[in-house]
Order: C-alpha cells, then structure tokens, then sequence
C-alpha cells in the first residue's frame, strides 16, 4: 500500500483537508491512501507573524494551499517565480537541489512535499541571516 504514513505523537494535531484530527493519549500510526490529499502536521505550520524571512514566506504560502485558503494554481503562479529568485540567491548545490524539488512537487500539484522541500532550507536560511530558529 502506498501513500502518506504519519506517526503522531500523544495529543499531537494534524490537519487533513481542512479537518483538524488530534491523536489520542498513545503514539499512532495514520496512512493516508487518497491521492491529493492536503495534511500539514499544525507543530510544522509557520505562524503569519513568523513568515518574515523570504524562505519563511515562501513555506507559509505553500502552507495556505494545504490549509485550503488559497486555489492550488493561484498559488503556484505566486511560488514558481519567487522559488526561482530564491534559487539564484542560494547557489549552493544542495540548495538548488531542494529548491528544485520544491518547485517540481509545486508543478505535480504535491503540495506536502514542496513544503518539505521549503521547510529544508529554513536552518541554511537562519544561519546565512544570522537569526535564531
């Protein structure tokens, strides 16, 4: 069987399409097997107020597709161009990598996955910034 398989943590929440789910008092194991569809763990999500670095910003409009509140083609029309300006700022091999799979996940609509991909550049981004995480 293939698919998402998330392992939540006790109490831990997770939103799937749209639907907040909070896992009980024991660790579990969920798998998701319907194509397309949207999950963002909530302790992974980026608070509007914390998206001021440009990969930060670029994470949370990743995130609004997930949530739902923002169309999926809005959005990639928003992302492709600023992850491509991103990608000749960060020219290092493993940054291009992961901007690069950011930006085809963006493409074959797996929007989970270029979240990740985003949300990889997030430590390289604070230490070039000089930020704490």
């Amino acid at each position: 069987m293939s698919g998402l398989v998330l392992k939540l943590a006790p109490r831990e929440r997770v939103l799937i399409n749209g639907a907040v789910i909070e896992n009980g008092d024991r660790r579990s194991r969920l798998s998701i097997v319907t194509p397309n569809t949207n999950v963002l763990r909530l302790r992974d999500a980026i608070h509007p107020d914390e998206a001021q670095t440009p990969v930060r910003r670029l994470c949370y409009a990743a995130q609004l597709i997930l949530t739902g509140d923002v169309e999926p083609e809005e959005a990639r029309q928003q992302l492709i161009p600023r992850i491509e300006e991103l990608s000749r700022i960060l020219i290092d091999p493993d940054s291009r990598r992961l901007l690069s799979q950011a930006s085809d996940s963006l493409l074959a609509g797996e929007f989970y996955q270029s979240l990740k991909a985003l949300r990889a550049l997030i430590p390289r981004e604070d230490r070039l910034l000089a930020t704490k995480p």
